[in-house]
């Protein structure tokens, strides 16, 4: 498996990876518009859990990319972005559910990067893991610095922007293998390989490197496997759903930061499960800080 730096509870995080404007639309209100992006979102999410955080981006000029940049910076987050002709945006249009369907305006371009020192940890996933010309230069550091930060990975799939399933596959798979940690939902896995089971999935991935696999299953809860044998389900909290936008990423920054203050595996599942379901409990990508999460799991 990838060799990965030791953390603790202090150890910032170096997120990479796009930030969007979501427009999220109803039928029944008017348009909204909330800084998103899945490696944003994550950004966001460690910083609100007291995690240091760093986001390697890229911005436009624009009220989106100021919109973006002050919520990053409220939290704490650090960003770093390489200016663009605009902010990429998304049309985030939400059933009946709450459940939310994509349409992308997305360039991926960030340029060859250069870190003043190593990262502890680099987490990345999303549009920036499989859209050039950008993707290179994220392969590019993260080949750079594995072995002395610790990898973790959500493939976070957006089929209208991955090309054909079979080179979406490979991709995938290859930073699976590159990663320490990787986190996928069943929507995912369904799409990247449909009818098979994400237990077996999981069992797969394992074997390409990885030391944990988690996979979230929606109102199902979500359950991780280890290269070691170990496993653990959790349970999805029943809350009233506001919409679902940031869930996958408010578990993914909760999981990371369990993962590297040294939770053990179930703890980190159910730090994670209830961090998504504060954040599907009220709108946009707004997941919980500290504070929040500490009072829920205490309930």
């Amino acid at each position: 498996m990838p060799g990965a730096a030791v953390t603790s509870p202090a150890s910032p995080v170096l997120v990479i990876g796009e930030c969007v404007a979501d427009i999220v639309r109803t039928s029944d209100a008017p348009d909204r518009v909330h800084p998103g992006g899945s490696p944003a979102n994550v950004a966001y999410g460690l910083a609100r859990l007291g995690r240091p955080a760093t986001l390697l981006t890229e911005l436009g000029p624009d009220a989106n990319g100021r919109l973006i940049r002050r919520h990053l910076e409220s939290a704490g987050v650090r960003v770093r972005a390489a200016e663009v002709a605009r902010t990429p945006s998304a049309v985030v249009e939400l059933d009946g559910q709450g459940r939310a369907r994509y349409t992308f305006d997305i360039h991926w371009t960030l340029p060859p990067t250069e870190l003043a020192e190593p990262p502890a940890a680099i987490h990345l996933g999303s549009i920036a893991a499989v859209t050039e010309p950008g993707a290179g230069s994220v392969l590019a550091l993260v080949e750079r610095w594995r072995g002395h930060a610790r990898i973790s990975y959500d493939p976070n799939v957006r089929p209208a922007l991955m090309g054909d399933r079979a080179g979406a596959v490979r991709r995938v798979e290859r930073w699976v293998a590159l990663s320490d940690l990787v986190k996928v939902s069943d929507e995912d896995l369904d799409w990247l390989y449909p009818g098979e089971r994400p237990e077996a999935v999981a069992e797969r991935w394992l074997a390409l490197g990885p030391a944990v696999v988690a996979v979230t299953l929606g109102a199902e809860g979500a359950f991780a496997r280890t290269a070691g044998g170990g496993r653990a389900e959790a349970a999805a909290l029943p809350v009233p759903v506001a919409d679902t936008v940031g869930a996958g990423d408010a578990f993914m920054a909760a999981f990371l930061h369990a993962h590297a203050s040294g939770a053990d595996l179930g703890a980190c599942l159910t730090r994670a499960v209830t961090a998504a379901a504060l954040t599907v409990a009220r709108p946009g990508a707004n997941p919980p800080s500290a504070a929040e999460l500490t009072a829920a799991l205490a309930d």
